[in-house]
């Protein structure tokens, strides 16, 4: 696949991702901040709001702003342009190991922007599980992140066991 052509398809799956993550995280700020959380499926899907200063299951929340400024966005606008240009330069990555970089990308574009628009806060809202065993809250940019990861380990792992029993 030429760059042009892998170019091409990062920023398709950048715009279409980031935008429905705007969109929702939009969404949910103007529909459940002043509301109470709604359930649905019996309780298997809660949607609910909140603003997330910390990382997965607030992590880090707790340190001080600088810090936090530091890591969520200095740390990770330098690793969403790392990403990005690795996945577009890199000859030996197949289809697969591509787009599920520019899922990984595109999620930490979505963080990103919630902690430069939000006070360095994210918006989380979607919340899943069965009676108490639940996620933590989280948002489309964090299903894109941990999707893009087990999928790139996945396809990568596959890659060399074929390498490895050809």
């Amino acid at each position: 696949m030429t760059r042009f052509r892998k170019f091409s398809l990062v920023i398709i799956i950048l715009f279409a991702c980031t935008g429905c993550d705007r969109v929702t995280k939009n969404m949910a700020q103007k529909m459940l901040a002043a509301s109470t959380p709604v359930s649905l499926l019996n309780d298997t899907i809660r949607i609910e709001y909140t603003e997330n200063s910390g990382a997965m299951l607030s992590l880090g929340a707790k340190l001080p702003s600088e810090v936090r400024f530091a890591f969520f966005v200095l740390f990770v606008g330098l690793t969403v342009c790392v990403t990005l240009v690795y996945a577009v330069k890199t000859r030996g990555l197949n289809l697969r190991q591509l787009i599920s970089l520019a899922l990984i990308t595109s999620g930490g574009i979505g963080n990103f922007l919630d902690r430069l628009l939000n006070r360095g806060a994210a918006i989380d809202f979607m919340n899943i599980g069965i009676g108490p065993i639940r996620t933590g809250i989280f948002n489309l940019a964090d299903v894109f992140i941990v999707t893009g990861a087990a999928a790139f380990i996945l396809f990568s792992l596959q890659d060399q066991t074929r390498a490895i029993t050809t």
